[in-house]
């Protein structure tokens, strides 16, 4: 998922860009192949301090490179082996590789008259069956990638003559399983969707001089390369190698083995490029499924995180207004009633008046003696009639007499009990 991100990512980039600014990539802009079979190997460079052999491959190394020649001869047989079932046939001899460490050393393993490229870490001598190596490559992500791409030009410089170059170039890169690469079906897109591929009779002997053009060279050629084994199988391939290696012309070779021409396996090939390299795959993809989803994801939650962030701002502010509120309310009744259209300002409040006879009764003093209920001077009020509601005027005076609560009248004023009579409002 992050490759298909990242090829994402560049399929933003402008088509011009990368016609200008970018060139080959990976072990392309760091191998190369001297195919001149006119140098002659000189006696063993003095540079060398020791040799390690292996059934098929002999490692000639500096003092420096011997820790890498020994973790390199652990696990040459075994690439060398995978080599042998992708073409169907391995390819003769011994060969030599010529490992140093930093540019002096490098450079001083070369053949004479053969110098690398300032640019280069890897070179191959197919004509020679020598590979020189800067163990310092090794140790990078792509230096076991770049080994194995130098002895593909090698095995192949070995197997037969007059490769086409889109061809070496095709195998070097299935054998390395550089084609899986993000930059390889980058340019496949690029060439698909802007119809720039090449016809590989173009590719037979030169290669293109604008570096985006490059790119879709080696791409175009890895994967008509894949498309070839998949179809035909290893053993078709080994019959195009021994037609190549008995001298017949490479097209003839491969119509022997495929058992058709390669104009009509182009066309084949071609078909297919738009449901393979076009918008198509990246639609039905479920890698950019679950790509969709993460950006999704991501969305959702940095939406989640500003709502999050403007409700505390909002509750903040809310907390602010009601902290303030708060504050002008003290001050208000700090400096008392607010006076109205411009009135006297009020004076503070006052207690409430208490009505007479309306105090709190004190309770009772248990240690003190027992008082009577009724009121003292009760007889002289009655006697002078004090206190007691006016006798009713008029004829219904007589019916007017009180009633005790057994329903008889009381009579002079007095109740059974001997207690004054409760006057009765109407």
């Amino acid at each position: 998922m992050l490759r298909l991100f990242a090829f994402l990512m560049m399929l933003l980039a402008s088509p011009g860009v990368f016609a200008q600014d970018e060139g080959p990539r990976g072990i392309h802009a760091t191998e190369a192949v001297v195919t001149d079979s006119a140098l002659v190997p000189h006696a063993r460079p003095a540079i060398v301090a020791g040799e390690l052999k292996t059934q098929r491959f002999v490692i000639l190394h500096t003092a420096k490179a011997a820790g890498a020649a020994r973790a390199l001869a652990g696990q040459i047989e075994g690439v060398r082996d995978a080599f042998g079932a992708m073409l169907g046939r391995d390819w003769p001899g011994t060969t030599e590789i010529r490992l140093g460490v930093g540019r002096q050393e490098f450079e001083a393993l070369a053949l004479p008259g053969g110098k690398p490229p300032g640019w280069a870490v890897a070179l191959a001598y197919p004509g020679h069956q020598i590979i020189l190596l800067d163990a310092l490559s090794l140790s990078d992500t792509e230096g076991p990638t770049t080994l194995r791409h130098e002895m593909a030009h090698v095995a192949l410089g070995q197997l037969a003559k007059d490769w086409p170059r889109w061809f070496q170039e095709g195998v070097a890169q299935n054998l390395t399983d550089e084609r899986y690469s993000v930059a390889h079906y980058t340019a496949l897109f690029r060439a698909v969707t802007q119809e720039r591929v090449f016809h590989f009779e173009d590719l037979s002997e030169d290669w293109p001089d604008v570096p985006a053009d490059v790119e879709i060279a080696y791409a175009q050629s890895a994967a008509f390369v894949a498309y070839l084994t998949g179809k035909h199988g290893s053993h078709a391939m080994g019959l195009l190698v021994d037609g190549v290696r008995a001298g017949e012309p490479f097209e003839q070779a491969f119509g022997k083995a495929f058992r058709t021409s390669l104009l009509l396996e182009e066309q084949d090939w071609r078909e297919g490029l738009a449901a393979r390299y076009g918008w198509l795959p990246l639609t039905t993809s479920s890698a950019l499924l679950w790509l969709t989803a993460s950006i999704l994801c991501v969305a959702a939650f940095a939406r989640r995180m500003r709502q999050k962030s403007a409700r505390m701002t909002e509750l903040a502010a809310e907390d602010a207004a009601e902290d303030a509120a708060l504050r002008l309310l003290a001050a208000a009744r700090a400096a008392g009633p607010v006076p109205v259209d411009g009135a006297e300002p009020l004076s503070p409040a006052l207690p409430w008046p208490e009505w007479p006879g309306a105090t709190t009764p004190t309770p009772p003093n248990p240690s003190a003696p027992a008082q009577p209920e009724a009121l003292e001077g009760a007889p002289e009020a009655l006697e002078s009639g004090a206190g007691l509601p006016e006798a009713p005027e008029g004829p219904d005076a007589a019916d007017d007499e009180p009633e005790s609560s057994s329903g008889e009248y009381e009579l002079d004023g007095e109740s059974p009990s001997g207690r004054p009579p409760k006057p009765t409002l109407h």
